[in-house]
């Protein structure tokens, strides 16, 4: 049973993953000096996804942690 929320934010799907990926540099499980596809192992299925994703923001899966982290604004132009 899927939960849709009743306070429906508009959040970017984006902000997610980066949280994500702070809990897990938090965690200790990622560097901030990793590369971005370090991500892909954790994710598995779900990766394919977000990679696209990545990629449509001018990301490589070389680029470090660090630059997906200190994205400040997901928001796309239109």
């Amino acid at each position: 049973m899927t939960k849709i929320g009743m306070s429906q934010q508009v959040t970017h799907p984006m902000v997610k993953l980066q949280r994500q990926v702070r809990s897990l540099v938090d965690g200790k499980l990622l560097k901030p000096t990793d590369s971005i596809w370090k991500i892909a192992l954790l994710y598995g299925d779900d990766w394919s996804h977000w990679k696209q994703e990545l990629l449509s923001f001018d990301f490589t899966m070389q680029d470090p942690v660090s630059d997906l982290l200190a994205v400040e604004s997901w928001e796309e132009e239109e």
